[in-house]
């Protein structure tokens, strides 16, 4: 089977490219088949920055249409999808144990208690 770049997707570039990669997807049919959410849930996954445009630009890429052409209600929709499926990643990186970012740079700067690493 013939394997197509991430990059061909409208919209996304050589950065989209590697951060899909890194979570393993490295064909635009893969991410085709996984559809926006669960491609944006394995970008989290590992490691990337929730962004509300890279999360819309997406849907909008695989629906062969611009990145600016989601407006109004529908952007609102996919505000909603967006902010569902950080929730669902920060709760799941939770109950791993690792903690958020936030948490991660507030630890570094000595504002919270550092955590202990759990016990094998």
């Amino acid at each position: 089977m013939m394997s197509t770049p991430v990059s061909s997707i409208r919209n996304l570039g050589p950065a989209t490219e590697a951060a899909f990669a890194k979570a393993g997807i490295t064909s635009a049919e893969e991410v085709q088949a996984l559809g926006p959410d669960e491609a944006y849930r394995r970008l989290l996954a590992t490691g990337s920055a929730p962004h509300f445009i890279g999360y819309y630009v997406l849907v909008m890429g695989l629906q062969g249409r611009p990145w600016n052409d989601c407006k109004g209600d529908e952007k609102k929709a996919l505000r909603l999808r967006f902010d569902a499926i950080k929730a669902e990643m920060a709760g799941a990186t939770k109950l791993r144990g690792k903690p958020s970012a936030l948490e991660a740079a507030l630890d570094e700067l000595g504002v919270i208690e550092r955590r202990r690493a759990p016990s094998p």
